[in-house]
C-alpha cells in the first residue's frame, strides 16, 4: 500500500489518485476504508443502464418518483422521456427521481436494479462496496457504502464506455419529453476551475458529507481523483491533479504506428496492435519499464486474428496488457494482375 505524501494538506477523510490507463494507485489516503458515498452512486446507476438497456427506450414515469426527495429533475407522473435523456438528468443534476425511473425501466423494480449494481460491482473487483438504492440517499445513516479505491476502479471501467464518457464529460444538456423541455447544467464546478477536467460526479448528504469523483487528462496522462467527506473537494481535486501531472511523465511504451517484433516462428506475418499505450512513470522509474512479448504458435494464421500479447511491465508490476494481431504478408503471386484494358489505360497516362 502506498503511504500518503506529506506534501498534501487536503481536507478529505479518504482519497485516491489513480491512473486511468493502468489502474495504478499514485496516491491514497485510507482508500480502502468503506464510507457512505451519497450521489456518486449514480456513476454505477448510469453504467448499469447503458450496459443493460436500450437507451432509446421511452421511460414512462410512474408514482414511485414521488417517493424520491433531495436533488431532482422534477419529473411528472405520466411523463414520457427517452432513457438516454434521463441519464443526462441523472448525472448533470443528480436527479433522485431520475434514478428511480431509470432503475424501474431497466430492471422492472428498484430491488432488481440494485441486485444488478451489486453483481456488477463484484465482477469488476469492487470488494468493499454495497448498494442499497440507485440514488445514494441514506436513511438514519444507512445507505450505499464504498471506498475511494472502489469508486476510482468503477470510474476507470466506466470511462472505457464511450457513451458513459460522453455523459460524464457533458456540461450542459437539453432534453424534451412529451410534457416539458429541460435545460440541465452540471454541478461539477471543476470544469470552470481546471481546464484539463474531462468529467465528474458530485455527491452530498448530511451523513456522507461531500463526495466527489472527477477525471482529468493532460499530455496523454489520464487520472481519476476520488474524495470522500471533503468540505474543500473541488480545490483538493485541482491540487491533486496539478501535483501528479507534474510528478509523472507519459512514456510511449507501445506505438501502434511503429510496432515490430523479431519472431523466427512466423516468416510471412506482419504483427500489429490497435492502440498506443502511454505508461505513467516518474523519471526515476523509466529505467524499470519493459515489454514482455508472448506470441502464440498456430499452424495457420488468419488475417486479424489475435496472435499474442504485449505486457507493459514496471519491474514486476503489470501496467497494461495489449493484444497483438497478425496479417499475412502478400506475395507477388497474390498481387492481382492487371487486365489488358488497365494496362492500356496506364500507357496513355501522362
Amino acid at each position: 500500500m502506498l503511504i500518503p505524501l506529506n506534501v498534501h494538506a487536503i481536507s478529505a477523510e479518504k482519497a485516491i489518485v489513480m491512473d486511468l490507463n493502468s489502474g495504478r494507485v499514485l496516491y491514497e489516503l485510507k482508500s480502502n476504508e468503506p464510507r457512505l458515498i451519497a450521489s456518486i452512486t449514480k456513476i454505477m446507476t448510469c453504467l448499469i443502464a447503458i450496459n443493460y438497456s436500450d437507451l432509446d427506450k421511452i421511460v414512462v414515469v410512474d408514482e414511485d418518483v414521488l417517493k424520491a426527495y433531495g436533488s431532482s429533475v422534477y419529473l411528472s407522473v405520466g411523463e414520457e422521456i427517452k432513457l438516454i435523456d434521463l441519464l443526462y438528468g441523472l448525472m448533470l443534476r443528480s436527479g433522485n427521481d431520475a434514478a428511480v425511473a431509470v432503475a424501474k425501466t431497466v430492471a422492472g423494480s428498484v430491488d432488481s436494479f440494485v441486485y444488478l449494481m451489486n453483481e456488477y460491482a463484484k465482477t469488476i473487483g469492487m470488494k468493499n462496496t454495497n448498494f442499497v438504492n440507485p440514488h445514494g440517499l441514506d436513511v438514519n445513516g444507512v445507505g450505499n457504502t464504498s471506498t475511494a479505491y472502489d469508486m476510482a476502479l468503477l470510474t476507470k471501467v466506466a470511462m472505457q464506455n464511450e457513451t458513459f464518457k460522453k455523459i460524464f464529460g457533458t456540461r450542459e444538456y437539453k432534453a424534451e419529453s412529451n410534457l416539458k423541455t429541460y435545460n440541465w447544467e452540471g454541478k461539477n464546478k471543476l470544469f470552470g476551475m481546471y481546464q484539463y477536467t474531462t468529467g465528474g460526479k458530485t455527491g452530498y448528504t448530511m451523513a456522507a458529507n461531500r463526495t466527489l469523483v472527477t477525471t482529468a487528462s493532460k499530455d496523454n496522462k489520464n487520472l481519476v481523483v476520488v474524495t470522500l467527506n471533503d468540505g474543500n473537494d473541488f480545490n483538493d481535486h485541482k491540487e491533486l491533479y496539478e501535483t501528479y501531472f507534474n510528478k509523472y511523465e507519459a512514456v510511449l511504451a507501445i506505438d501502434k504506428n511503429n510496432f515490430k517484433i523479431d519472431d523466427t516462428y512466423y516468416q510471412n506475418i506482419d504483427f500489429y496492435v490497435k492502440e498506443d499505450y502511454y505508461a505513467l512513470v516518474t523519471k526515476e522509474e523509466q529505467k524499470d519499464l519493459k515489454i514482455d512479448i508472448n506470441i502464440y504458435k498456430y499452424d495457420k494464421v488468419i488475417d486479424d486474428i489475435k496472435i499474442g500479447e504485449a505486457k507493459v511491465m514496471l519491474k514486476d508490476t503489470l501496467l497494461k496488457n495489449i493484444s497483438i494481431y497478425a496479417k499475412n504478408k502478400k506475395t507477388k503471386e497474390e498481387t492481382p494482375k492487371k487486365s489488358f484494358w488497365q494496362k492500356l489505360l496506364g500507357w496513355f497516362k501522362w
